[in-house]
């Protein structure tokens, strides 16, 4: 069965906007403030920007004047985006931003002239093999550092466990590959389809996990993950429905009271300029 194009909806952006800047891998940030511009303000490029959560996280752990080009195919997200803009750098030095409509999946090199930096988060998860072969090729083509992060990989690690998470797992991971009408998505995938499209075009990249450890204290988005998790596992393999209705009154009952502890599991990468 083919779907219609995968969208984030803007309650779901902010839900998970704390956790999203909580698990971004430090070490590649670091690794970045040693490439931006030491003269003029930064030009930074943030492909499919959402609501404007990875410009608000980064730009407070960057240093010096910078310049947010913010690109989404949604106008409600890039209205919103507008409205809460990143405020100051690392060093207080001011941010400015500007918003662009646009498929980053067709964008052109053009597009990303004097770039000193592209940025993406959660977002290699829901393109196709083909988009991504022609977003890396643009990415790679700009010759500037480019930081992508919050891929999933698959893993799930649930506590306390129960049999049946696997089955969610698995049921889940096949929906994130499913067939759209722009063609089948590459889900778990997109990080090793990304690191060889780099590599290929002979650029090095570092990969490094960037997990959610959700506890007690995230009681609303663990209950919004589960949901929409078990939610896509039971579309992808209906059979799973006679099992579900139990299993969701426990595990939000669990997470409502402050015992579901979930680890999922995501991977950052930098792709070093030449």
């Amino acid at each position: 069965m083919t779907t219609g194009p995968v969208r984030a909806s803007s309650e779901w952006l902010r839900l998970r906007e704390a956790a999203d800047a909580a698990a971004r891998a430090s070490e590649l940030v670091e690794k970045v403030r040693s490439y931006l511009p030491t003269h003029g303000a930064a030009a930074i490029h943030d492909l499919g920007c959402g609501t404007g959560s990875m410009a608000r996280s980064l730009a407070v752990r960057l240093p010096g004047p910078q310049h947010w080009v913010m690109y989404d195919r949604d106008d409600e997200l890039l209205t919103l985006a507008a409205a809460d803009p990143p405020d100051r750098a690392s060093d207080g030095t001011p941010v400015t931003m500007e918003t662009r409509r646009r498929d980053i999946t067709r964008m052109e090199l053009v597009e990303l002239a004097g770039a000193a930096l592209i940025t993406a988060s959660a977002l290699l998860d829901m393109m196709t093999a083909e988009e991504l072969e022609r977003l890396v090729a643009t990415c790679a083509g700009a010759d500037c550092p480019v930081l992508i992060a919050l891929s999933v990989t698959g893993r799930v690690e649930i506590t306390p466990a129960e049999p049946f998470d696997q089955s969610v797992t698995d049921a889940f991971n096949a929906h994130q590959r499913r067939t759209t009408s722009a063609g089948k998505l590459l889900g778990p995938d997109a990080v090793g389809a990304a690191v060889d499209g780099f590599t290929r075009l002979g650029l090095e990249v570092l990969v490094r996990p960037s997990p959610w450890r959700l506890g007690p204290g995230h009681a609303a988005l663990s209950a919004a993950w589960f949901t929409g998790w078990l939610a896509g596992a039971c579309k992808q393999r209906p059979e799973l429905r006679a099992h579900a209705p139990s299993y969701a009154r426990r595990r939000l009952a669990q997470a409502a009271a402050g015992h579901l502890s979930v680890t999922v599991h995501h991977q950052d990468l930098l792709v070093r300029p030449r």
